[in-house]
């Protein structure tokens, strides 16, 4: 079993962004802070700016005013935006974007290129995580041959596989049935108990947002409301 990393806390300050010129507003003035090994659920219409948020405290886009602090450090301080992703953070999206002509195995090994120099421990450890959520038989296999449910665990792994303190979540449950997509919540807050690490979850589905420690809804690019939920738990 890998070793649980310690969550992150992530705070965002008064962050702003446009697209096109200026001419289309994505966030306003957004402050949000988000605890250490916290589970939290971001909300709202589709185009609220939701998925836009995630993107900046993911560092794959740069916000136009305002702060992101990630572990009490400024994204905008950090010299390596791709190490910072490939080292802190794991992304888990709607559609697995796995490579479809590699195995489960090597999938999952595809982040740890350029940050395990063994190609010995990377397999290991990808055997592990294909292991720990479920597809332990399935290791071989491509993505061609699984079921989206299985599809989408492979992406988790590979999401693990960097021992991310920070799992940021783009509708992670979107593209499935309702009963497959229980299984991945499930999966998800597994993750989280065994992890310790911090979690940021887009949804636009509420029964999806309630398995989260708290919600927090957006509209038209700007916080709405926070619905408590239970207390963090840290790894």
């Amino acid at each position: 079993m890998s070793p649980a990393p310690r969550g992150i806390e992530v705070v965002c300050e008064h962050v702003s962004k446009a697209f096109e010129g200026g001419r289309i507003s994505a966030l306003e003035d957004v402050t949000l802070e988000i605890a250490a090994g916290e589970f939290v659920a971001l909300t709202g219409r589709s185009g609220c700016g939701k998925s836009t948020l995630l993107n900046l405290i993911g560092a794959l886009d740069l916000p136009d005013g305002g702060t992101i602090s990630v572990g009490g450090r400024s994204l905008t301080d950090v010299a390596d935006l791709a190490a910072y992703r490939a080292r802190t953070v794991g992304f888990v999206f709607q559609f697995h974007y796995l490579i479809p002509t590699l195995s489960a195995l090597w999938n999952v090994q595809v982040p740890m290129i350029g940050v395990v120099p063994s190609p010995r421990e990377r397999e290991s450890r990808a055997r592990a995580l294909i292991a720990e959520v479920g597809l332990a038989d399935r290791a071989d296999d491509r993505p061609g041959v699984m079921s989206g449910g299985e599809r989408q665990r492979v992406a988790i792994a590979r999401a693990l596989a960097n021992h991310p303190a920070l799992l940021l979540a783009d509708e992670p449950t979107g593209a499935l049935d309702s009963s497959t997509g229980a299984s991945v919540l499930t999966l998800l807050r597994e993750v989280r108990e065994q992890y310790g690490m911090t979690i940021l979850m887009v949804t636009n589905d509420d029964d999806v947002a309630h398995t989260a420690d708290r919600i927090v809804r957006m509209r038209d690019g700007m916080l709405t409301s926070v619905t408590p939920g239970a207390a963090p738990q840290s790894g």
